[in-house]
């Protein structure tokens, strides 16, 4: 049996269930929850969330210091990262998973304030005359940011936002097509508004309402802060929240980027702390000297693959050894030259578009932003003020042999 295993459970299953069943059970509704930290009635795993949900509301607050909410309908982990400043983790478009742009941000934002008074059935035209409306306010219009929804892009643009929200469950389809709707405004779809799922999505320390800061960077720390620990205790207790949550969400933890009080817990704690993460979640510890990851061997709780197939987890690869290699850090329109002489080595095996010499700098971009995105190298601007690829500690394994490629369908 697998961690994963999906073999049905049964109102009568608990009579035959054993106590290593019932430890599978509760690890799957774990990682089900760390991966879509919202789950509705519709989600596979719902049914196991709710059934363990008393142990892993208890895990949760007590280990991680994050809120656990279930009923008859909803699962809520309010999570909160570790580091409010990276910004390698953007909201993705389901489909293609490009990482949303500033004004896709702002038209969600739009789009729930419209949801959160309509009427319980609305249409695509609706909500986008409502987003129109909200994007009157002067301070939008002040910060640049301005909609007509006249030219295809920004209908696509605020599409890509419904498609995020059927993805969460705050939208169902019941007729229509958004694509028709990007190619002509007059094409609407209509849709059910799950206002419960709406309500709960809002993972903040505190309600909005009851932050009076006026600007916005202090409004934000406000909604993020949490109480400082004014005992030995608690001091502890945060620096157990802060450390499982570093060690559940990066991809690695490096103890150079911890704080001195964080390091050390970390490293006396490590045993004990990776010890219950494996409990509950199946992740396996890798300790280094520089630093731990907690590595999945199902290979399944990541949103950033690698190795990942096709042409652009090829691409990274070869960035991946040739900087775990060279001893250096290049800049980009290094690795762009680089990536153009290897398009010609690989031309039988990659996409046809990826092999024009205009397609390397976007390939190389999209290369360096994953492994930063997993830790793996950091961007340093040299003394003329051009970023420069630094390789990070974690990167070296890369350095031990070349990408294998393998026929299509064989996963590498």
């Amino acid at each position: 049996m697998t961690v994963l295993d999906t073999t049905p459970l049964t109102p009568s299953a608990p009579a035959t269930t054993t106590a290593a069943d019932h430890d599978v059970e509760r690890r799957r509704a774990a990682r089900a929850l760390l991966a879509s930290p919202l789950l509705t009635a519709r989600d596979d795993d719902f049914r196991l969330v709710r059934k363990h949900a008393a142990a892993l509301t208890s895990w949760f607050a007590e280990q991680a210091g994050w809120r656990l909410a279930v009923d008859a309908e909803t699962a809520r982990l309010f999570k909160k990262p570790a580091d409010l400043g990276d910004a390698t983790r953007a909201a993705r478009t389901p489909k293609t998973k490009v990482p949303f742009t500033r004004r896709r941000y702002v038209l969600l934002c739009l789009a729930l304030a419209v949801l959160e008074r309509s009427e319980s059935q609305t249409t695509l035209g609706r909500l986008a005359e409502g987003v129109l409306t909200g994007a009157a306010d002067p301070a939008l219009t002040e910060a640049g940011i301005t909609f007509a929804m006249e030219r295809r892009e920004e209908r696509a643009d605020l599409v890509a936002v419904v498609r995020l929200l059927l993805s969460w469950g705050v939208l169902t389809r019941v007729q229509g097509d958004e694509e028709a709707f990007v190619s002509d405004g007059g094409n609407d779809v209509l849709y059910d508004v799950d206002r419960r799922v709406t309500g709960g999505l809002l993972a903040t320390s505190r309600g909005a309402s009851t932050v009076t800061a006026p600007a916005f960077e202090e409004r934000l720390t406000a909604l993020a802060a949490e109480p400082l620990p004014d005992t030995d205790d608690l001091r502890l207790r945060s620096l157990r929240h802060a450390m499982t949550r570093r060690l559940l969400d990066d991809p690695v933890v490096y103890y150079a980027d911890l704080t001195e009080s964080e390091r050390a817990y970390l490293v006396n704690q490590r045993v004990a702390i990776t010890r219950r993460i494996t409990e509950l979640t199946g992740l396996i510890p890798e300790m280094r000297a520089e630093g731990i990851a907690m590595v999945d061997p199902d290979d399944m709780l990541t949103d950033v693959r690698m190795p990942e197939q096709g042409t652009d987890g090829h691409v990274t690869l070869l960035i991946a050894t040739k900087l775990a290699t060279d001893g250096r850090a290049p800049s980009l329109l290094e690795l762009t030259g680089f990536i153009q002489a290897q398009a010609k080595v690989h031309a039988s095996y990659w996409r046809k578009t990826a092999q024009e010499p205009a397609a390397a700098a976007d390939l190389v971009e999209q290369a360096v932003a994953k492994l930063e995105a997993l830790k793996l190298v950091v961007r340093v601007p040299d003394d003329h003020g051009e970023p420069r690829i630094h390789p990070r500690s974690a990167l070296m394994r890369f350095a031990m042999a070349e990408p294998t490629i393998k026929k299509a369908g064989v996963r590498s």
